[in-house]
């Protein structure tokens, strides 16, 4: 094997030397440079990308710092107008129940006149019936006539009035 021949080790070891010089050459101008511009555009991408994401969590916030700001108004405002609701219908019940109230009231004098009158004439009535009958039995007790006036006087004191 020609690699292993002792005498043939100094010209090996100068084209060794020539080819690695080369192969450094050809890397260190050519293909290192467009490797180290990838890698740099990469890193400038990837930096890009990172501020693209902060500025767009920072956009992302202030979004959701709107729609929470919206959201609690529109709450707000719907509570608002549940109380409003609320409220008003509150007053119309009120106002339905005073006037509910008034009829009552109206209706409970008118209903209590019918029952005095009622019972006026139902007294009256029974003054002629307790003259009539004190009179029967006195009629029947004693035996004799009695005049209707002294009878009616009776009942009136016994009655109250």
């Amino acid at each position: 094997m020609p690699q292993l021949d002792f005498a043939s080790y100094g010209p090996q070891l100068i084209w060794l030397a020539i080819t690695f010089a080369i192969l450094y050459l050809v890397m260190a101008r050519i293909a290192l440079p467009g490797v180290g511009g990838v890698i740099e555009q990469r890193r400038n991408r990837i930096a890009s990308d990172l501020d693209e994401a902060s500025q767009l969590r920072g956009e992302t916030e202030k979004s959701d710092e709107a729609y929470r700001a919206t959201l609690a108004e529109a709450r707000a405002k719907a509570h608002g107008i549940g109380q409003e609701t609320r409220q008003k219908l509150n007053g119309e019940m009120e106002a339905e129940r005073a006037k509910v109230d008034a009829e009552l009231a109206e209706k409970l004098k008118e209903a209590e006149a019918r029952i005095g009158e009622m019972k006026a004439d139902a007294m009256s009535g029974i003054k002629d019936v307790a003259t009539e009958s004190a009179t029967e039995i006195v009629k029947e007790l004693v035996g004799g006539r009695i005049a209707k006036t002294t009878v009616s006087k009776a009942v009136d004191q016994v009655a109250g009035k």
